[in-house]
């Protein structure tokens, strides 16, 4: 899942994709190097990040996931929190909500069932401004598999097709570095959830952290290094701003993998 920011506040490339002719060439790009869906965001989700009124939250993606829609071969996403903007972007051409809230906005649920779309219900606590106030955890992976089988049940009476339901654990939300750490390496213990994962740990702090305090745009061979470890625990799914260096590390493993299961 490539990354395509329109907002002008994303900690790693705000506002360089603001404008739909430049979006759809990334969005192409990606697609060129290895993504086999396009994720549009039109509001930060950054620790502190403010929120946008659905109004500018639709203004900003709706242009583009229509300009992608036209040309782009691969099925698009939508990050977005909010029922209203999800719905106007189903009805401009999105196939998935990516909702980081989880069904925060009550009416989310009935959106994306009424419209028979994808649904990526991620693990947060708190929003963007308060999150990382919630970070306390007695048992990390634990509580964000109970917590997220909460919302797995909510989306399900909702309406929303079970064989259309992701789960995400919020890498980076509402979690220390520690906590992050952490769930990389039990992540397999989301796989009662019965749904795909989605591993999302792109240019993530605790990365640039470890490797010696990166800039976000220099942590693309650490989230890969991430990535592997999530595909060997269970992940399908990894939302990346650099889809190349991804899928070429992901690939690799892959291989691997295989002659092992041919071995067994």
């Amino acid at each position: 899942m490539g990354i395509l920011n329109a907002t002008p506040d994303s900690f790693s490339d705000g506002g360089r994709f603001a404008d739909p002719a430049r979006a759809l060439d990334r969005a192409l790009e990606m697609v060129a190097a290895g993504a086999d869906l396009v994720d549009v965001g039109g509001e930060s989700t950054r620790p502190g990040a403010r929120p946008v009124p659905a109004e500018q939250e639709s203004a900003r993606i709706l242009p583009i996931v229509k300009a992608l829609k036209a040309r782009l071969p691969t099925p698009i996403s939508v990050d977005t929190r909010k029922a209203e903007v999800a719905r106007a972007a189903l009805d401009a051409g999105a196939d998935v909500i990516n909702d980081v809230s989880a069904l925060g906005d009550p009416a989310m649920g009935r959106v994306v069932a009424a419209s028979g779309a994808g649904l990526v219900l991620m693990h947060m606590r708190g929003d963007p401004q308060t999150m990382q106030q919630a970070a306390s955890y007695h048992d990390v992976a634990g509580e964000v598999s109970a917590e997220l089988g909460i919302a797995l049940r909510r989306a399900q009476a909702a309406g929303v097709d079970s064989e259309r339901i992701v789960l995400d654990p919020g890498i980076g939300f509402a979690k220390t570095a520690e906590h992050n750490l952490e769930l990389l390496g039990r992540l397999d213990e989301l796989a009662p959830l019965g749904h795909p994962i989605l591993l999302g740990p792109s240019r993530k702090a605790f990365i640039g952290k470890l490797l010696g305090d990166l800039l976000p745009e220099q942590r693309d061979v650490g989230t890969a290094a991430a990535c592997v470890l999530g595909l060997l625990r269970g992940a399908r799914i990894f939302r990346v701003h650099d889809p190349r260096t991804t899928r070429e590390a992901l690939s690799v493993a892959e291989a691997v993998c295989q002659v092992e299961r041919s071995r067994a």
